[in-house]
């Protein structure tokens, strides 16, 4: 994945800004992994209010994941323990959020909610996997126009507006249909390259 998306873009003034302060990546990182979990927990709670708030902290985890590596980068401070690290919450966080998802979905959608969720979940893992431990695939940015990269984790931004505008059950059966997929093409491609 590129380190010049959209979002890396965002978050490099206030990572130039907290370089010199001797904050580390791997707090960072950590408070990538505390806001995740934050979110998914007031994901969960309900279809309204919380759910909407847990949008915003998902977002600000997000913004989080882009800026550890960032400062890793600029501070030449990167190492394969911190990135290990930082795929490990990057992969767990976006699992429990969508799994947070389906449960605050109970209401609209009864158990189903929590399958979706589940499904979606599950299925972000499984690609994680196969991305980044099985390394059967790259996932490449789409550049739009020329220097602005857009790549699947920038997409993510797209779910608490999805989350704001109400359109959460359409984005969770989406999610839960098509990230499996995704990730059955991903081993099924991984696997006739890995053939060839």
């Amino acid at each position: 994945m590129s380190s010049n998306t959209v979002i890396h873009r965002i978050v490099r003034p206030a990572v130039r800004a907290i370089a010199p302060t001797g904050i580390t990546p791997n707090t960072i990182t950590t408070a990538r992994l505390v806001s995740g979990i934050a979110a998914a927990v007031a994901l969960g709670l309900d279809a309204g209010s919380w759910q909407a708030i847990g949008a915003g902290i998902f977002l600000l985890s997000m913004l989080l994941d882009r800026a550890d590596g960032e400062l890793a980068r600029s501070t030449g401070q990167t190492s394969a323990a911190g990135h290990r690290y930082d795929l490990f919450s990057d992969c767990f966080s976006n699992m429990i959020a969508f799994i947070g998802i389906g449960v605050g979905q109970v209401e609209n959608l009864g158990g189903t909610g929590p399958i979706l969720g589940a499904a979606a979940g599950i299925a972000i893992g499984a690609i994680f996997w196969q991305l980044h431990v099985l390394r059967i695939g790259t996932l490449r940015g789409w550049e739009p126009t020329p220097g602005i990269i857009i790549d699947p984790d920038d997409l993510l931004a797209l779910v608490p507006v999805l989350i704001w505008i109400g359109a959460a059950v359409l984005m969770l059966w989406v999610a839960a249909v098509v990230t499996p997929l995704g990730a059955l093409l991903l081993a099924l491609t991984g696997t006739r390259r890995q053939r060839a």
